[in-house]
């Protein structure tokens, strides 16, 4: 008896333990700001973000070096944001040199930086069209399958009125 007793007491203070966390949880990962407004943030404080430029290898650093306490998983996803972003991706495919944050020109862009901002293009397109195409012959089938019930319900009301 003695050991359920326990047992239970264990599972009621883990229960009211359990939703105090999340809330303790909750104000530190407020101050983490998220990806996109940490991204905005970049836009306005620097040329390369705001011109949509093609950043310098190694830009991270350079983020971390003016900004230091900055969450580096959230730096990391916004940048992810920035690069994979068709705007930035179409200036990739044209470009010819790289820019600092503030907008500073540096080494060249490679061919092989080009070419891989191309087939990300390509391919975004082909998933896009791909997609609409399969949207249009779901909606075709739908439209097919509602004329052929149609037609079967006037087949039908016009043999029951025979009958």
């Amino acid at each position: 008896m003695k050991s359920m007793n326990t047992t239970s007491l264990v599972a009621e203070s883990a229960d009211t333990a359990a939703p105090a966390t999340p809330a303790a949880a909750t104000p530190a990962a407020s101050a983490v700001p998220s990806a996109r407004t940490l991204l905005k943030q970049f836009q306005q404080q620097f040329p390369a973000f705001r011109d949509c430029l093609p950043l310098a290898i190694g830009i991270d650093k350079q983020i971390l070096a003016r900004m230091p306490d900055l969450d580096r998983k959230t730096m990391r996803t916004a940048l992810g944001i920035h690069t994979g972003s068709l705007r930035y991706l179409r200036a990739m495919e044209k470009a010819t040199v790289r820019f600092d944050l503030d907008g500073v020109a540096g080494a060249e862009v490679t061919d092989v930086h080009r070419a891989h901002a191309k087939e990300t293009l390509q391919q975004r397109f082909k998933k896009e069209a791909d997609r609409k195409k399969a949207e249009r012959d779901a909606a075709q089938l739908a439209e097919a399958d509602r004329l052929r019930q149609e037609k079967l319900l006037q087949l039908a009301s016009k043999f029951s009125r025979n009958g």
